[in-house]
């Protein structure tokens, strides 16, 4: 029997963006393997929001290459991602659920059932008939992190799922995070918050100027920075 496709580890080699005479990326060397969220770090216009898109397989790299469990074909139903301001349909919130459970192929009487399940996981099950939105800016994050989940991924892009969020939000978001990963979903997360990449984070990935300057386990990053530009990071310095 063939064993399961599996979307881990992602792989990138020597991978740029370059789009017209702008490089957004270069010389991009990760490995994205199972276990506790990977949390991307830097400047805005690091390249954060971009990597996570290569990372995806929203986009083709200009050089280099990125793959997926060994394999080069970006096609997957088992990845998913949610970005800084999602998009809610004109639904209620569980009609969003039960719209991507159908687009995940679910059978129409399951729905039901696994909406009210997504609901849960992610706070949301007293409003469930409300339309998605009329929710505030910390129950609409929530309710994008359920409807990737419906189809049931391996690895969770999020980008900024945090930002604009009140601190009583934020740390509701990031609960939902970490029952993402007990489920053993891998997460990767790009962010501006350091304080919540401290909190998640199980390695840290540093981006200045389209370039990785410094990656790691995230306890070491943040106690013992190698780098000056990381160190600057970490205190909280302009990386210009």
């Amino acid at each position: 029997m063939r064993a399961p496709l599996t979307e881990l580890p992602i792989v990138l080699e020597d991978a740029a963006v370059v789009v017209g005479p702008l490089t957004i990326l270069n010389d991009i060397a990760l490995t994205l393997a199972a276990g506790a969220p990977t949390v991307l770090v830097g400047p805005n216009g690091s390249g954060k929001t971009t990597l996570l898109r290569l990372a995806m397989g929203l986009l083709v790299p200009s050089r280099g290459r990125v793959t997926w469990g060994g394999r080069i074909d970006a096609a997957s139903t088992r990845r998913a991602i949610v970005f800084q301001r999602p998009v809610m349909l004109r639904r209620s919130a569980a009609g969003n659920i039960r719209y991507a459970l159908s687009a995940a192929s679910v059978a129409r009487r399951e729905r039901a059932a696994r909406a009210a399940e997504l609901l849960a996981l992610v706070g949301l099950s007293e409003l469930g008939d409300r339309p998605a939105r009329k929710l505030s800016g910390g129950e609409q994050q929530r309710l994008a992190l359920a409807r990737a989940l419906a189809k049931e991924p391996q690895v969770l892009f999020l980008d900024e799922p945090t930002a604009s969020l009140d601190p009583a939000a934020s740390k509701v978001v990031e609960d939902v995070i970490r029952a993402v990963t007990a489920r053993g979903i891998k997460v990767v997360m790009a962010t501006h918050d350091l304080g919540s990449a401290r909190r998640l984070a199980g390695d840290v990935v540093l981006l200045h100027r389209g370039r990785i300057v410094e990656s790691g386990d995230a306890a070491t990053f943040f106690a013992n920075p190698a780098t000056r530009e990381a160190r600057s990071f970490v205190a909280g310095e302009l990386l210009i």
